[in-house]
């Protein structure tokens, strides 16, 4: 009776087909939870805002906007633009290449502020 038990416990199961069944189970799972987090990836991306400028400078230039899943395509006509405005508002560009833009708010037009009346704003770079 003891070369029984004996016998069963030197048995081994050293089947190489279950440790293979075990890799693919293995890698079956992350293939998974890597398409799953692309899909979750791609999801929130369609929710972003991205603009993009194709051809920068030249004349078949064209700026695309995808704002909340809606795309929007701006193609210039090769020329500069013309005609009637009114001045939006002041940009400038700081010493580390950042722009910033400053509207102007129920100001006169640019002709009457020319004088000095209307002053001017200097953005200052806030630092962390």
């Amino acid at each position: 009776m003891t070369l029984k038990h004996l016998n069963v416990l030197a048995e081994d199961d050293d089947d190489p087909m279950l440790s293979a069944v075990n890799l693919v189970d293995v890698f079956l799972v992350l293939v998974v939870a890597l398409l799953t987090a692309v899909a979750v990836q791609t999801q929130t991306s369609a929710n972003e805002s991205v603009t993009i400028i194709r051809n920068p400078g030249q004349p078949d230039m064209e700026v695309v906007v995808r704002e909340q899943g809606k795309e929007v395509r701006f193609k210039g006509a090769g020329s500069a633009a013309q005609g009637q405005g009114v001045r939006a508002g002041v940009a400038y560009k700081l010493e580390d290449g950042n722009i910033v833009y400053i509207p102007e708010t129920g100001a006169a037009p640019a002709s009457a502020s020319a004088g000095g009346a209307g002053g001017t704003v200097t953005p200052v770079p806030i630092k962390p």
